[in-house]
């Protein structure tokens, strides 16, 4: 069986890529490597598939339908898994149009090609943004959504009715999973925990949006594997789920995690609220517990535990180089 990632050399693509290889798929990467950030980081990624032979890479652009129709064509593939998009709610206040393109014209390409080459199973990654401000807490997948915050939010939602749509005329199982907060070892840069942490090694400091009561569904990227894993067993004919951990966390309390676990004092600079960011998302797993056997095991705690140690191998020497410079500048 082969199955096609978009977004293969992300923080969450990579994983996914590491796991099916594992389990002895073959494996077609689609990445554009854009300059979201530093592509260097995602080509570091996925280092060990480029040794397996059951992994191939193609670097391209999900707007380029004949690059795409040529992939469809070289490779049987049976299951596609969505995860390339341009992230971030503050972000796309910056290039709207551009967050279009990819988001919502990237994921038609996508689906179009599908419908030609008669693809069964695709795998939609959405995001918790599409609800809006409008449901009440813990968000559950048949809650009515309140008007999306960001463009960003806005392009999710489009693509979760564009994969609607697509299963009405080609019949292919569907499953949109609405991503909450993810982390964990080779998160972006720009995500929170890892630019926080990045900062405190360095000594920098870090800025919270609000009174840092703000809270977030984090769910540390082994169980949202798990969960990618059972829908690809399971094939439903359509389905949106929530996969996150079911426990809010406040910025402040990530922060003093971070500090607990690094042991370092974080420097904080607090700027008024962004009106694109929710002020609080949290999850109702109910559905992935009953559909999937989901079943989230690693803690905040212990996820911000696992990160930290990845880091300080990524990190450590640089940072303590820093130290060592401060020491001497102060001397």
């Amino acid at each position: 069986m082969t199955y096609l990632v978009t977004g293969g050399a992300g923080f969450i693509g990579s994983h996914l890529v590491e796991r099916l290889l594992q389990e002895g798929f073959e494996v077609v990467c689609l990445d554009s490597f854009d300059g979201s950030y530093d592509p260097a980081l995602k080509r570091e990624n996925i280092r060990s598939a480029l040794d397996n032979p059951n992994f191939s890479l193609l670097e391209a652009d999900l707007r380029q339908g004949f690059l795409l129709e040529g992939l469809f064509s070289k490779f049987d593939i049976d299951t596609v898994i969505h995860l390339a998009a341009r992230t971030g709610e503050s972000c796309s206040l910056k290039d709207p149009v551009g967050y279009g393109e990819v988001n919502v014209n990237g994921t038609a390409q996508l689906l179009e090609c599908c419908r030609k080459f008669g693809v069964k199973n695709f795998v939609f990654a959405s995001s918790a943004p599409v609800y809006g401000e409008g449901p009440k807490l813990p968000f559950a997948e048949d809650a009515e959504s309140g008007a999306p915050l960001s463009p960003y939010a806005a392009t999710k939602l489009a693509g979760e009715f564009l994969c609607q749509t697509y299963r009405r005329l080609c019949g292919m199982s569907v499953t949109c999973l609405r991503l909450f907060t993810v982390y964990g070892p080779r998160q972006r840069p720009n995500q929170a925990i890892r630019s926080f942490a990045e900062k405190m090694f360095k000594g920098e400091e870090i800025t919270i949006f609000g009174d840092g009561r703000s809270s977030r569904d984090y769910v540390y990227i082994d169980d949202v594997i798990e969960g990618i894993i059972s829908v690809l067993e399971k094939r439903f004919p359509f389905e949106v789920i929530n996969l996150g951990s079911g426990r809010p966390v406040q910025i402040s309390e990530v922060v003093s995690t971070l500090e607990r676990k690094t042991g370092l004092k974080a420097k904080v600079e607090y700027l008024p609220p962004q009106p694109v960011e929710m002020e609080a998302i949290l999850a109702d797993i109910s559905k992935a517990e009953r559909l999937l056997d989901y079943k989230p095991g690693v803690s905040f705690e212990e996820g911000v535990t696992r990160f930290v140690k990845w880091l300080r191998e990524r990190q450590e020497p640089s940072a303590l180089r820093v130290v060592a410079e401060e020491k001497k500048l102060s001397i």
